[in-house]
């Protein structure tokens, strides 16, 4: 029943105009490495494209008959949320994955403004509107000196940004810079109430880890902001080295928290990272913004009530 439930909904999503019937519907999400901001996609999948695949050789009935509804959607996505509710004993997963910046995290003031703030005393004379385009381009460019662009701590990556961005190659000017984006007073939380609902779902049970592309700065910016507690592990790229879409991040994950792919929901605000990857791995995919606004509706959405 769940590869056909799977099937039915894949079907309602294959051709582009179905797609952009459902992105005209969503919420705009929004991305942010910790640098950077742009904007996020929509997703037009639900699922991970291993079970996609297995649901696609299950059933080979013509779509042709299938009109694209909203409420029919809904009706299947209830189908096979219930199967697996049945299956985990009342939850639809094991664990859940969060992005971190974008989704659980964003920095407390644009990347310009703090870029110009702290550098008038280092010289930097370009407007904000000036660092961030800039800024826009350094980040676009092949970063040719390792597959990674976060190595250990990231910094040879994130002089290049900065040097980029305002012109100034003041090593004083970045150290400040850098460390100012580990502390409390540059970042705040998305969901003010994100607490509770992290609690409650791993007093049901569910496992909860941190899956980002960040450097090694992540962790005690979890601690610096009070919620490193709140998660059963943490996969940063640095460390895993992989980044985000590619599906060993998410993998390594799943080995931190002893459970298979398909235990696991994970929850970012970027389709091709967030969307993309997770289902590269075979697990399932909310995108933050869209599919999900709080973390209370995650956590009810998976079966647990906060």
């Amino acid at each position: 029943m769940a590869l056909t439930t799977r099937t039915k909904i894949l079907k309602l999503f294959t051709t582009k105009t179905q797609c952009s019937a459902l992105a005209r519907g969503s919420r705009n999400g929004f991305r942010l490495d910790p640098f950077r901001e742009s904007e996020s996609l929509s997703s037009c999948s639900f699922f991970s494209s291993s079970a996609a695949s297995a649901a696609v050789q299950a059933e080979t009935a013509s779509p042709s008959d299938e009109v694209f509804n909203g409420s029919r959607l809904f009706g299947l996505l209830k189908e096979y949320e219930d199967y697996r509710r049945n299956l985990y004993g009342g939850l639809t997963h094991r664990a859940l994955f969060v992005d971190a910046v974008g989704t659980l995290l964003v920095p407390s003031q644009p990347m310009a403004q703090i870029y110009r703030q702290i550098g008038e005393k280092y010289g930097v004379e370009y407007s904000e509107g000036e660092i961030l385009n800039r800024y826009r381009w350094a980040y676009e460019q092949p970063w040719s000196k390792s597959r990674l662009r976060y190595v250990n701590d990231g910094r040879p990556f994130w002089q290049f940004i900065v040097s980029s961005s305002t012109g100034c190659s003041d090593s004083q000017y970045f150290e400040e810079l850098y460390n100012y984006y580990t502390t409390e007073k540059a970042w705040h939380l998305c969901d003010p109430d994100a607490e509770k609902a992290f609690l409650a779902l791993r007093t049901a049970g569910v496992k909860v880890a941190v899956v980002s592309n960040f450097d090694t700065r992540l962790r005690p910016l979890l601690r610096a902001l009070k919620c490193d507690h709140w998660f059963d592990a943490v996969a940063v790229s640095a460390e895993v080295e992989a980044e985000k879409p590619n599906p060993t991040i998410f993998l390594k994950a799943c080995e931190f928290l002893g459970i298979q792919p398909e235990d696991a929901v994970h929850v970012g605000d970027d389709r091709r990272n967030d969307m993309w990857g997770a289902r590269d791995a075979g697990c399932d995919a909310w995108l933050w913004g869209a599919d999900v606004t709080s973390f209370r509706e995650v956590a009810q959405r998976i079966g647990v009530q906060v």
